[in-house]
């Protein structure tokens, strides 16, 4: 072969590569009605990220998140039904995180996204437990936001799932009852996070919330233990631990931090790290520090290694 063909024919490699890699970072055509439980907006290029928020909010708590990744990552930011304003299910699933669950993986299937990194705060942290536990080989590295395998068990670690039962209907009843007033929704906010323009915001989004739905995920989340199943999942863990919220009522950053790796002492590969600034929304009240461990976390465990 002369110079000219085979020029010609790296040319061709060339071309073929780069609509390869095109068709890789463009998402698939979404299919909604196969995910009612959520719904899901696409930024950015790159490998795949999926940003799951907590409890009344909508993906865009992750704004600033996705406006930090979208370089580097594809970003799926999710909006569970109900929450911040999202249109609610009629009738609300009495395993509506259950359902989460199983939708969000066929997204990553039907998507075709190779292990992609899952960051979820709080609730979402539960939920990216929960999928990897299903499907240990389908997900890449967790971004975990002050979340635990198991929340009800915070006081008392030998707290059973049957037992938080009671507790837990009580609870959903409460809070199935109507909309919550705007004060005590500004009084909840204030306890969670620090910047009084952000806890407006989220005041916003848990007024507009459905009671129905709010309830039924508290319920959902406090009846789910993952504190033994989280033995299955095969991929990197970073959990990122708030305290300063609590130390008004005895809480300390080493106490704090025993619980949390007291709940996760059966996650293979995890590290926790403790914010000394942030209350419960640390990609808010710790931002840089929040970038950072990241940063570091996701660098260090590029799905790149494959």
């Amino acid at each position: 072969m002369n110079l000219l063909a085979t020029l010609r024919a790296l040319f061709v490699v060339l071309v073929l590569f780069s609509q390869v890699l095109t068709v890789q970072a463009t998402p698939r055509a979404d299919q909604p009605a196969a995910h009612p439980s959520f719904t899901v907006q696409v930024a950015g290029k790159g490998k795949p990220m999926i940003l799951i928020p907590g409890l009344t909010c909508p993906g865009a708590v992750w704004d600033e998140t996705v406006a930090h990744y979208q370089k580097q990552y594809q970003c799926h930011i999710i909006s569970l039904a109900g929450f911040g304003g999202q249109p609610a299910q009629t009738p609300v699933s009495e395993h509506f995180l259950q359902d989460v669950r199983d939708q969000l993986l066929a997204y990553i299937h039907a998507q075709k996204l190779t292990k992609p990194v899952v960051v979820g705060h709080s609730l979402g942290g539960f939920m990216a437990l929960w999928m990897s536990t299903a499907e240990p080989t389908a997900i890449g590295p967790l971004v975990i936001v002050d979340s635990l395998p198991f929340l009800s068990a915070v006081q008392n670690p030998s707290l059973t799932a049957d037992q938080a039962k009671p507790m837990a209907e009580g609870m959903r009843q409460q809070m199935q009852q109507g909309k919550r007033s705007l004060a005590g929704a500004r009084q909840m906010s204030a306890a969670l996070i620090t910047d009084t323009a952000r806890i407006s915001q989220a005041t916003r989004w848990s007024v507009a919330s459905d009671p129905a739905t709010v309830g039924q995920a508290m319920y959902d989340m406090s009846t789910t233990d993952l504190r033994q199943d989280i033995a299955r999942i095969q991929q990197p863990a970073l959990v990122l631990g708030a305290w300063a919220a609590y130390k008004d009522y005895g809480s300390t950053k080493e106490s704090t931090r025993a619980i949390f790796e007291q709940q996760y002492t059966k996650l293979p590969q995890h590290h926790v790290e403790m914010s000394e600034a942030g209350k419960h929304f640390l990609m808010w009240d710790d931002t840089q520090w929040f970038f950072a461990q990241a940063d570091a976390f996701l660098k260090q465990n590029s799905v790149a290694k494959k």
